[in-house]
């Protein structure tokens, strides 16, 4: 069975767990009302169904190099057109420029759907959506009135350009150099590695944005500017921007990953010189929650596709309760179960976690002022859990995926092996999950003095309440147990001084967030649903039961982890490793 796009339960999401309309009732977003939702919702799942889908197994062949580019997978070019006449790449952009100037919340949404039927060339626009909210920031009107309206169209697309062989995350270590022309333009010169879709035949014009060094830079981060380099000028000519090669992946194949020589290419500067980072982080802050996506896309599929299977093999007698009517397919082994629940509900609490970051970081600009920096502090709290959570829930449920496809998951033709291999990267680009955790509890953690941590516990200590008063009894206690560890951890975190002992712990500690968070947020969907009396609901109390008695139990060994500190992790000289 091919993927669908769970529209009820992503309406369900944004209706109930994160309270969506009420964008809706500011300016900024009055026209996003709920038949606007249900309209663009509706129409990007038949986008992603109908057209995006067939392109998954497809784009698995890879890209080719030719004397003229990158020339993408069969049907690729076809597939980003109807997105681009969509008008589905300016659904959050300014309509001054030709966007729908429609809630990040809701292109998250979209993000999700176009993640589950193609991740490859679902990524092409995501970079795209990253470069017209970095020039919609940062670059001059005349940029602006060059390069938005057709990146909004989709007529173009964009990249980031931050890495370089000897400068990976540690971006300060780059080389690439631009000098100025005395004309308004720079030339750049220099190599960058890893550009996701870098080059390509899905659009006329690529628009990347490079980080390079002016010639009397300060050494480091602090000296590093950002570039608009075309590859098509606008004169029509082509610029100095060569496609040295592609990388040849475990998996994401459709993606073409470039490596890009500057050779006297010509650019302009985005923003203030020696600035760069700054800039390129207002495109890299919203892609690591559109990362994030990715995961809970390819969460999404692999569930689809591993249900699909699992209620159509048949294979042995399971040993079932006694009330349990079975099937005679393998979904009634109690282990297929378990796995299936187990991804379920990775799933929905994760859809929880992005979309709940999504619509804090639309309020960090519509609400009223006096609340926007609340809303802001919350959104960046909540983004290395979206990207770090996300990612590593994608790559758990791809592999149970696998699992319950038996031996036939570890055979290529039933597609489960490719989910795993194409999401596993995302656990990487963006900030590699490491640094997420180490971002949430080394600036997130403390930029308010854990003001925002604490008001995320509080929020989850009401749902818990309020699941007791629904007569959500077990619910509310499994969820209470992870209520007590985070908080007991977060306490420990905010104490520590040294910042290596934080840093130790960094990894459980984002865990621990996640589960609470995303658990919260599932105990207080299931609240709703169980409010309401429909029956059709019923699937989203039990997922949010098994996840509070399943899975919210292991809140209590996070919190031991990410509170042990640093002595059993250097325990060891870098030699003794090796003994």
């Amino acid at each position: 069975m091919p993927y669908r796009a769970p529209l009820a339960d992503i309406r369900f999401c944004l209706d109930h767990v994160v309270d969506a309309a009420r964008l809706a009732e500011t300016d900024k977003f009055a026209e996003a009302t709920s038949e606007t939702a249900e309209a663009v919702l509706t129409e990007i799942a038949r986008l992603a169904d109908e057209t995006l889908v067939p392109l998954q197994r497809a784009g698995d062949a890879g890209c080719i190099v030719t004397a003229d580019g990158v020339t993408t997978p069969a049907g690729f070019p076809a597939g980003y057109k109807a997105i681009a006449e969509g008008g589905w790449l300016g659904l959050a952009a300014d309509p001054e420029q030709g966007g729908m100037g429609l809630p990040l919340t809701l292109q998250t949404a979209m993000n999700e759907m176009f993640s589950s039927a193609c991740l490859s060339l679902s990524l092409c626009p995501l970079m795209t959506q990253g470069s017209i909210e970095a020039l919609t920031a940062h670059a001059s009107p005349e940029l602006q009135e060059r390069y938005l309206p057709k990146l909004i169209s989709g007529e173009w697309t964009g990249t980031m350009n931050l890495t370089e062989g000897q400068a990976g995350s540690d971006v300060g270590a780059l080389k690439t150099k631009a000098e100025a022309q005395g004309d308004g333009s720079y030339k750049v010169d220099g190599q960058k590695i890893y550009i996701s879709w870098g080059d390509h035949d899905v659009a006329e014009n690529i628009v990347h944005l490079v980080l390079a060094r002016l010639p009397d830079a300060p050494k480091g981060s602090k000296g590093i500017s950002l570039f608009l380099v075309p590859k098509i000028l606008p004169d029509g000519s082509r610029n100095g921007v060569k496609t040295v090669s592609i990388e040849h992946k475990m998996g994401l194949h459709g993606s073409p990953t470039c490596v890009l020589a500057y050779e006297g290419a010509t650019g302009w500067l985005v923003g203030e010189e020696n600035n760069g980072l700054a800039c390129m982080f207002t495109m890299m802050n919203n892609a690591r929650l559109g990362v994030g996506v990715e995961g809970l896309g390819t969460a999404e599929a692999a569930y689809q596709h591993a249900l699909a299977y699992a209620t159509d093999r048949v294979q042995g007698k399971a040993i079932t309760p006694a009330d349990h009517a079975g099937t005679g397919a393998i979904i009634d082994h109690p282990d297929v179960r378990r796995m299936l629940m187990e991804m379920k509900a990775y799933t929905q609490a994760v859809r929880a976690i992005c979309y709940d970051t999504a619509v804090s970081l639309d309020m960090a600009h519509a609400a009223p002022e006096d609340e926007r920096k609340r809303w802001a502090r919350r959104g960046a709290f909540l983004t290395p859990l979206a990207k770090a959570f996300g990612t590593a829930s994608g790559m758990h449920v791809s592999e149970m995926g696998v699992q319950v496809h038996g031996g036939m998951g570890f055979i290529e033709e039933t597609g489960a092996a490719q989910f795993y291999r194409d999401v596993r990267v995302t656990a990487i680009y963006e900030g590699t999950n490491g640094i997420q955790a180490a971002d949430l509890v080394g600036r997130k953690l403390s930029m308010d003095g854990g003001e925002t941590a604490r008001a995320v516990l509080d929020d989850a200590a009401e749902i818990i309440e309020a699941a007791k008063s629904a007569g959500l009894e077990d619910l509310a206690t499994g969820l209470a147990i992870t209520h007590q560890a985070a908080a007991e951890a977060t306490v420990w975190m905010l104490e520590q001084n040294d910042m290596a002992e934080r840093l130790a712990g960094s990894m459980p500690y984002l865990t621990l967030m996640s589960h609470l968070h995303g658990g919260a947020l599932l105990a207080k969907g299931a609240t709703a649903a169980k409010q309401s009396g429909d029956s059709a609901h019923v699937p989203r109390i039990a997922v949010a039961h098994f996840h509070a008695t399943q899975i919210a139990p292991q809140a209590e060994a996070l919190a031991r982890a990410a509170t042990a500190g640093s002595a059993a992790l250097y325990a060891l000289t870098a030699d003794q490793f090796a003994a």
